[in-house]
């Protein structure tokens, strides 16, 4: 189990685009298999070399250049093949800072069943005052943001938490 005050400045970071975010995931493909879009930025020149530009349409809001790749008929990403990531080692941003770990901290509930059922599993320390200040940050920022999905509530609770 993971320090609270730890895992926030780690996930703050990753969202940043600091670095990646290390989720124990174990066999969880749950993002991957969620109907979920992922956005692809145009400077994410390997991404974008790895992923067939048939299932990469313009991301509406964004400028030129911003792409979604979607998801077939089982709700699955099309990288996903015999139950894994095709192209893990050149993933797309998105990819490698999802921390599905942001709901459970914030207290909202994720639109995605499976994701729900897996964030449902996830313990973050709090028994620390800075664990549980940073904790009651997150929750307290959680409970002003009312517009956007989960997602972007979830994710804006996380980086506007100041314990």
């Amino acid at each position: 189990m993971v320090a609270f005050a730890e895992w926030l400045a780690e996930t703050q970071a990753a969202i940043r685009g600091e670095r990646d975010a290390v989720v124990p995931c174990g066999e969880c493909t749950a993002c991957c298999t969620s109907s979920q879009f992922v956005h692809v930025a145009p400077d994410e020149t390997d991404a974008l070399a790895h992923i067939p530009d048939e299932v990469l349409f313009a991301a509406p809001g964004f400028p030129p250049g911003h792409v979604l790749m979607g998801y077939d008929d089982n709700g699955h990403c099309p990288m996903f093949v015999d139950g894994r990531c095709s192209i893990y080692a050149h993933r797309p941003r998105t990819c490698r800072t999802y921390d599905c770990r942001v709901f459970a901290a914030a207290g909202i509930k994720p639109d995605a069943p499976a994701i729900a059922a897996q964030v449902g599993r996830w313990e973050l320390d709090v028994a620390a005052p800075e664990d549980a200040a940073a904790a009651a940050a997150v929750r307290a920022a959680a409970a002003e943001i009312t517009a956007g999905s989960p997602t972007e509530r979830a994710v804006r609770a996380v980086m506007s938490a100041r314990p």
